[in-house]
This record gives structure tokens, sequence and C-alpha cells, in this order.
């Protein structure tokens, strides 16, 4: 690893702890808590917003990676660009500013639409061994994709340390993989400069949590994770597979959660106990075996598998229905469980 890439991440790192603590000290004097209620899994007021800091230290980390030329003019105006817009819209929720769910979702698909135009669409995308182009409706995929990866995370953040450790993980694993494949540090770099962002960050948020991402943050990484497959997938296409198989954990409990909802006429976007995670956490009763196990499901279920994936082993979408038949399972078991206890 060259040693300007090594100091650019160990200094966003400190930028990120140092500016979770700023964040942190500000909600308590402004009293911006996440206060307990019925339908919360923390049992003391913590403060919120913390993901501010991630998107400050990955922002910072992104124009230092473009001036030392690891990464593209158009990567990092869509980085930045639009991740500004979805991290705006995060921090005016958080103040509970922009309360309509469809203007937040509008917002969340004019991010979505601008950085899949500039990209050009949904890369190719090797089935079976033919390579599949979607045109428009490729263009249309991407844009749900993201839009979809985003409040996925947002869902998906509701106990101690879970989307920071799901971050570290997948990108992680990513990194590895993208290296492997491709040789290419200036791709690799993206996902790494978002670990070290959020390992700043998953310091203060490791449980107990001592203060909560927010959907400043959530919302953030769901969308730049989203954004990082497309750009992998487009220098190698195997590897928009890997992202989808590496984010197979949240993927699968956040659209089990939501088609159960649906089902049920529930209201998606309202606080609610009903994705396994929770369940799991409330079982337990702690929420670092479940996030330590969302960690363990991805390096020793799902890596293995994009990792065949990018040795020709399996094909990418087998390796998609290998990785998510059992995770769905579960997911179902669980949920049919909560069920029955509620009746």
């Amino acid at each position: 690893m060259n040693s300007s890439l090594l100091v650019i991440l160990s200094v966003s790192v400190v930028l990120a702890t140092t500016l979770t603590l700023i964040v942190r000290r500000s909600a308590l004097n402004k009293q911006l808590l996440d206060i307990p209620n019925d339908r919360s899994l923390h049992s003391v007021p913590t403060p919120r917003g913390g993901g501010a800091a991630i998107v400050l230290a990955f922002a910072a980390s992104i124009i230092a990676l473009y001036a030392t030329n690891y990464v593209e003019t158009k990567n990092a105006m869509i980085l930045i660009g639009c991740g500004a817009i979805v991290a705006i819209t995060g921090f005016l929720d958080d103040r509970q500013l922009l309360s309509h769910a469809r203007s937040r979702l509008a917002l969340h698909f004019v991010a979505a639409v601008i950085a899949v135009s500039v990209l050009g669409g949904l890369p190719t995308l090797p089935v079976f061994g033919t390579d599949v182009r979607l045109g428009v409706f490729g263009g249309i995929l991407a844009t749900t994709y993201l839009v979809w990866l985003l409040n996925l995370f947002n869902f998906m953040d509701g106990i101690d340390g879970i989307s920071g450790a799901e971050v570290m993980s997948v990108c992680g694993a990513a990194v590895f993989l993208i290296h492997r494949t491709t040789h290419d540090y200036n791709i690799a770099s993206l996902p790494l400069a978002l670990a070290a962002a959020t390992l700043g960050f998953l310091v203060f948020n490791w449980p107990p949590a001592k203060i909560f991402m927010g959907d400043v943050g959530s919302g953030f990484v769901g969308f730049i994770i989203g954004i990082f497959s497309l750009i992998a997938a487009d220098s190698a296409d195997l590897l928009g597979w890997v992202w989808v198989i590496l984010l197979g954990v949240f993927i699968v409990d956040a659209t089990v959660t939501l088609i159960g909802r649906l089902f049920r006429k529930q209201k998606p976007h309202v606080a609610h106990r009903s994705h396994a995670f929770q369940h799991l956490a409330l079982r337990f009763g702690s929420h670092k075996p479940v996030t330590i196990g969302v960690v363990a499901i991805n390096l020793f279920w799902l890596f293995p598998i994009a990792f065949a994936v990018t040795e020709g082993r399996i094909d990418g979408f087998v390796g998609v229905l290998i990785g998510y038949t059992p995770l769905t399972i579960a997911a179902l078991i669980l949920a049919l469980e909560r069920l029955q206890r509620i009746n």
C-alpha cells in the first residue's frame, strides 16, 4: 500500500474520531437525544447525529485521494455531490426539519438519478456466462437499487454498532476482492476511505453506544456503498455481484421485513421492532452478540461465496441465491416467531 494512501486513511480515522466527540458534545448540550420508547431497543437517552462525522471525514478523504490521483474526477464529484444531497436530507430529518416521507424519498431519487446518469447507467451484468445489458431499464434498476440501499441502511440502523460493523466488514471484504481481481488500488481506495471514516465513529457506537449514527450517517453510508458497487462493476462486471452478495444480511432482513409490513398494511417508515436483528437483540437481551453475529455471517458465510464468484467457480447470480437462501429462511422463521408471540 502506498504511503500517501496510508497517511490519508490514518488521518481519516483520527478526524472521524475527533468529529464524533465534537458532535456528541454538541448533541448533549442541545439535548438532541434519542429518548427510549416502546419501539426502541436502547434504555438510556443517547445523542444522535454522529454519522455527520463519517460524512465529513469521508469527504475529506475523497478530496485528498483526488489530489493524489487515486480517484477520478467523475467519481469524486458523484461521491461528494450526490452524497451531500443524501447527508443533508438525513441531517434535516434528524433535526425533524423534513418530516414528510415523500419529500425525503424525492431527494433520495434526485441524488440517485444524478449519480446513475453520470456513471452511465447500470454496468453489464454477467449471468451464466452471458453479458446482459439492460439499457434504460438498467438505469431505472440502478436508481432503485441506490435508493433501496440508502433506506435499508436507515431501517437496519436499530441497535448499537450494527451499521458501523456492517460497513467495516463489507468494505474490508470488498477491498480484498477488488484488489485481488483488478489489482487497482484506485478503486479499492474508495471502500477503504469509508471504512476508515466509519472506524473513527464506531469507537463510540460499539455496544453500549455513546452516540447513534442518525439518518445523516445511515442513509449516507448505504448510498455511498451502492455507488461503490456500480463503480466496481464498471471496472470488472462480476464485482457488482460481489457487493450484492456481501450486503446479504442487510438486504435480506430489510426486504423481508418491508414485504411483511406492506402485506400487513403497515406503514414502512414508522418506527417498529419487526426486523430479525431486533427480534434477536430482544431474545439475547443484548445488542453485542447480534452485531458480532452480523460480522461473522459476512466474513464466514458471504465472503467465501463472493470469493468463489471472483475465482470463477460459481456464477454471480447463483452466488446470490446460495448466500441469500438460508438468510431468507432465518428471517422468515424469526418473523413468524414474532407474530406468534404477539398473537
